[in-house]
């Protein structure tokens, strides 16, 4: 899958994840954005609005994935913005929370490139 022209928002507390899954990505081409928490990452989408995606970590410190979620989906300039949820919380019922907090897709961590390559595709209708 080819995401050349495509811009992606990656938000996650930990720079291991982001330098990890920024490096994998860039190698099919999109333009990546980075953020360290949610209100980071509602400032990046109103400082980028040509993002097409975001990759969300649930569990941040300041705003995490949930808050930030319902926040997206309350505006009407996000409330259709793609969002996957990036989690390591991987229990039962943790993946009907985090798409009734807005995701559109969920995500566990560590994450399986080829399954998360595959939702992306999906969402951005590649």
């Amino acid at each position: 899958m080819i995401l050349k022209g495509k811009t992606i928002l990656l938000v996650d507390d930990d720079d291991r994840n982001i330098l990890a899954l920024a490096a994998v990505l860039r190698a099919v081409g999109p333009a990546i954005i980075t953020a360290k928490d949610g209100m980071e990452c509602l400032e990046k989408i109103s400082l980028y609005p040509a993002i097409d995606l975001v990759l969300l970590d649930m569990m941040m410190p300041v705003m995490d994935g949930y808050q930030t979620l319902r926040q997206m989906r309350s505006q009407p300039h996000t409330q259709n913005l793609p969002v996957i949820a990036l989690t390591a919380m991987a229990m039962q019922g943790d993946k009907q929370k985090c798409l009734a907090a807005g995701a559109n897709e969920y995500c566990s961590k560590p994450v399986d490139m080829d399954m998360l390559l595959t939702q992306i595709g999906q969402l951005l209708h590649l």
